[in-house]
């Protein structure tokens, strides 16, 4: 952590990063407090796409590494899936320092994509994170469509696999102007590049907020062979310092995104949206969950699945919390299936 990034680590599990504790005993600890607040009152599976899930709650990619690094704070199996960082065919180095910077109740970040490549990722990375029985969505980028191609061949075949999130809201270099995300042909040209190099993975295409017509994004994303859209990515951003008159954050003019509670509520817009005009469609929502009454509220409006970010920066075992208190949820309001709430905001 940075000094940049405000927000407080609230974790009993301080041991662990200390080295007072082991890696075995914090795991451990973190699942028997898991078993203690979990009932198996409620019904949470869910399905996304051709994907069963055991309950609806990820690691939404950025924000839990691209290992197994949570498992120290809570058992990864115990959650529906994790969604690695996204990585592209090459290693990244991102984007200078500072990368991330708390603005009223959300986290701007400038991060820039950084990873080791998907070939370093499947041989350092991907074997201690299949160990812990997690459900595995890698997420992938690229700068060409090509590149969207290149990575997804480099997965097939790969075991231990549940899912390729196509994240599409990345910067298109043959049309600097926008993200592919913010283009429903250049969507359906990297979500059909992805099948092409890998069609034996359902692809879950990651949309940004920040277009005219999401549903009509979603849609092309539907239409070219994504069994799910992961709504919302980060809302662009920036912040300035008052007394250098420069951006605050190492990439410049570039821009940013925020994320966490601020852009909540454009998350469930967004999900409604979709919802709407796409009622068939799988809808994972993302954006701002940092509770389960929050995880919830995205149900009602159409998710099937949710996705915990930000909030693991403030506490690594969000993602245990919001399901349990999911759950609790549930059970207080006589909800036995968690599927029977998904969409009841449309009436």
């Amino acid at each position: 952590m940075t000094g940049a990034l405000c927000f407080r680590w609230r974790c009993d599990w301080r041991g662990a990063v200390s080295g007072r504790w082991s890696r075995d005993r914090v795991a451990g600890r973190v699942r028997g407090a898991w078993q203690a607040v979990t009932s198996g009152e409620v019904d949470l599976s869910v399905s996304v796409g051709s994907v069963v899930l055991p309950n609806p709650v990820m690691t939404a990619s950025g924000t839990a590494g691209h290992g197994d690094e949570l498992q120290a704070y809570l058992p990864l199996d115990a959650l529906g899936a994790v969604v690695v960082k996204s990585l592209s065919v090459d290693p990244w180095p991102g984007n200078p320092a500072p990368r991330v910077h708390q603005s009223g109740t959300g986290m701007i970040n400038s991060v820039g994509l950084q990873g080791p490549g998907i070939g370093a990722w499947i041989d350092q990375d991907l074997p201690a994170l299949s160990a812990t029985g997690a459900r595995v969505v890698v997420s992938i980028w690229g700068q060409r469509v090509e590149d969207f191609a290149k990575a997804a061949a480099l997965l097939a075949g790969v075991p231990g696999l549940t899912a390729i999130e196509v994240n599409v809201s990345c910067p298109n270099v043959e049309d600097r102007r926008r993200m592919f995300a913010h283009s429903p042909t250049a969507t359906a040209d990297v979500v059909a590049a992805v099948g092409d190099g890998c069609p034996d993975l359902p692809r879950w295409a990651k949309l940004s907020p920040t277009v005219a017509d999401l549903a009509e994004v979603a849609g092309a994303a539907l239409g070219a062979g994504a069994e799910a859209v992961t709504l919302v990515n980060t809302v662009l951003a920036m912040a300035i310092d008052l007394e250098t008159r420069r951006p605050v954050l190492g990439s410049g003019p570039l821009g940013a995104g925020l994320s966490g509670p601020a852009i909540h509520a454009v998350a469930v817009r967004a999900v409604f949206d979709v919802r709407a005009a796409h009622p068939g469609a799988s809808i994972i929502g993302v954006g701002g969950v940092m509770g389960g009454a929050d995880a919830v509220e995205l149900v009602m409006a159409g998710a099937d699945a949710v996705q915990v970010g930000t909030a693991t920066f403030r506490d690594p075992r969000a993602p245990g919390r919001v399901l349990a208190e999911m759950e609790s949820w549930c059970a207080r309001h006589g909800v036995r299936r968690l599927s029977e709430l998904c969409g009841v905001a449309h009436g």
